[in-house]
């Protein structure tokens, strides 16, 4: 029953860390200016979330992205 539980939270854990990698990645990549007046407090929400994020964790999301291949090298 315990190992069940902890598999699941693991299975539960890489999705969220795929979600947030893939977040941080079009954040990285948007244009705020091109932004439409209505999404700038999702945006704000969205970017403050990621900012809140200890280190390891965001690297850990941005890897998990890399991996599927999905995340391109971030403008700097």
């Amino acid at each position: 029953m315990l190992r069940s539980e902890i598999e699941m939270l693991m299975s539960e854990r890489r999705t969220l860390l795929r979600v947030t990698g893939a977040a941080a990645v079009f954040v990285a990549n948007m244009d705020s200016k091109s932004l439409p007046r209505e999404t700038y407090q999702s945006a704000e929400m969205l970017a403050e979330g990621l900012n809140a994020l200890l280190e390891d964790t965001l690297r850990d999301a941005l890897d998990a992205v890399k991996a599927l291949g999905g995340a391109e090298e971030t403008k700097k």
